[in-house]
């Protein structure tokens, strides 16, 4: 996951700086299964490696992404990990260690990702749901992708536990107002909705005049009519990755360069103010 504003996270780099074991003190208020209780008998797999804080490698050769959570992206060909990236790393292999190498698996309802990972969510030895500890000390972002979206509920709740402690990520609000975004990749960006319009690619939503949230045409059935109700001038928090128009070209004049596909209602809230 590389955040849509480099600024901020620079920001947060210096403020909040990656304690390996900063977790380890504290006691979390409520256990992961309060969050998530397992759904169904799982699939029972060995965890031959964790490759970073949202996905594993199997010992049958499976690479698994969990299903709700989109951690920070750990720095590769030379570039810097984004802050607490690691830390969500080795409490995830800490998880895995303490349930013995072995998790339980339950596959999301779309198995598959472009690139060939499945998709599911892990449960430890005790039936924790790992997805919702790790939101609930702040080592990761909830996300809510149609159809995968059974556990988002209590997920949501998980994360809320993080934000309102100022927990991992939410120590220093990493929310982005959406005059402030700078580049394409996963972001939380605030703004008022000032204008909706509706054609043939879905319904979009401007947003300060400076980012677009699109709820594209095939995803509209999971949005109810009622959404849309109210929502013009309204505070609003909305997640997901950015896309960049103005990329090979594709920034037509009167276009705003910033859009943010809603991949489910839960990734846009309405907030006070």
């Amino acid at each position: 996951m590389r955040m849509a504003n480099p600024s901020g996270f620079a920001m947060l780099q210096k403020k909040a700086p990656l304690v390996g074991a900063f977790f380890m003190g504290v006691i979390w208020a409520f256990p992961a299964m309060a969050f998530c209780p397992l759904p169904q008998q799982p699939q029972q797999v060995l965890v031959r490696q964790v490759v970073d804080g949202d996905t594993v490698r199997l010992a049958d050769g499976r690479s698994v992404r969990l299903i709700g959570i989109n951690a920070p992206e750990i720095g590769r060909n030379g570039r810097t990990s984004e802050p607490y990236a690691e830390a969500a790393k080795r409490r995830l292999q800490a998880l895995v260690k303490a349930s013995d190498g072995r998790v339980g698996l339950v596959p999301g309802v779309e198995a598959k990702d472009k690139y060939g990972r499945t998709l599911a969510h892990i449960y430890g030895r005790n039936g924790d749901n790992l997805e919702a500890q790790l939101l609930s000390e702040g080592l990761g972002y909830r996300v809510a992708v149609a159809p995968n979206v059974r556990l988002s509920g209590c997920q949501q709740l998980a994360e809320q536990a993080a934000r309102k402690a100022g927990s991992g990520l939410w120590r220093r609000s990493p929310v982005v107002p959406a005059g402030e975004v700078r580049q394409a990749g996963f972001a939380v960006v605030s703004g008022r909705i000032e204008g909706i319009e509706r054609n043939r690619g879905g319904v979009w939503l401007t947003l300060d005049d400076a980012v677009v949230l699109q709820v594209p045409a095939r995803l509209q059935r999971n949005f109810p009519p009622s959404f849309f109700d109210n929502l013009k001038g309204r505070q609003v928090e909305a997640r997901g990755w950015v896309l960049d128009r103005s990329r090979k070209g594709g920034l037509k004049p009167g276009q705003r360069r910033w859009v943010l596909p809603l991949t489910d209602p839960s990734m846009l809230e309405r907030i006070s103010g």
